[in-house]
């Protein structure tokens, strides 16, 4: 590893999503800013949507961090249900003891709103939150609609965040789906990070870890967003490899051709 030889506590460019090395560019704090403020208004649906890599796992991170602890959360990471599995894996995700010769849609809708309700009683808030969302079937987006109609006077008992690549936006413009769309009081399209944002994310990274940017020449920092387009995924596995170059041949720097090999 390369650690040592550069002087690093960690690996700064590890893909694994670690709190540590989280960066919030001007445009992921837009991004959070938007989202936060769909959550507290009264519809049922909030979105992020962006390229794969471009840091919608780290915003959502940080929504979750700064909803009240009076919020109970409902992950789910794998949308490729039907609409039961959905609601089962609702109720799961909720703490909801359900009868296991039951199931049926009303069945497992008829818990959830219950739960809903008692959350409500309690002065609890309940968020769903669904990644790769794009990956939903309408039948089951519509489901989520119909799992949004209880309220209050004020407020959804159900707010839902929907995070997926682009296909999703276009997923809602289909007809079937266009009250569900209507409900969303916030959506944030997240673009690829500009050429000044990544030189800051770059010595954001190495910065955690000890480091700090001159590690890669002037040239490589140019160059880095050129080849990864911004994307921050992209930008950590080219960076890692290019750094394990760097020891493996014992140079100290890493020159824009390491970067390009």
């Amino acid at each position: 590893m390369f650690l040592q030889y550069f002087g690093l506590t960690d690996n700064p460019f590890s893909i694994a999503p670690n709190p540590d090395y989280l960066y919030m560019s001007p445009r992921h704090k837009e991004a959070l800013a938007h989202l936060t403020f769909g959550l507290r208004e009264s519809g049922g649906f909030v979105m992020l949507t962006g390229e794969v890599g471009t840091g919608k796992t780290t915003v959502s991170r940080k929504l979750l961090q700064q909803l009240p602890d009076s919020t109970q959360v409902a992950m789910i990471l794998n949308p490729t249900l039907s609409a039961i599995e959905l609601l089962a894996t609702v109720c799961d995700e909720l703490n909801v003891e359900t009868d296991p010769n039951q199931a049926s849609l009303k069945y497992f809708t008829d818990k959830i709103l219950q739960k809903l309700a008692d959350n409500h009683n309690a002065g609890k808030n309940t968020v769903l939150m669904i990644d790769e969302a794009q990956h939903l079937l309408p039948e089951v987006l519509e489901q989520l609609r119909l799992l949004t109609n209880l309220e209050t006077n004020r407020e959804k008992l159900l707010k839902v965040v929907l995070i997926g690549q682009p296909e999703l936006q276009q997923l809602l413009k289909r007809n079937e789906l266009r009250q569900l769309a209507q409900r969303i009081t916030a959506r944030y399209h997240l673009l690829p990070l500009n050429a000044d944002e990544v030189k800051a994310y770059v010595n954001h990274r190495l910065s955690v870890a000890n480091g700090d940017i001159s590690v890669f020449s002037a040239a490589t920092v140019r160059t880095m967003y050129r080849v990864t387009a911004g994307i921050p995924r992209v930008i950590n596995l080219l960076c890692d490899r290019a750094m394990t170059l760097a020891f493996t041949q014992q140079k100290p720097v890493v020159k824009k051709h390491l970067f390009l090999a």
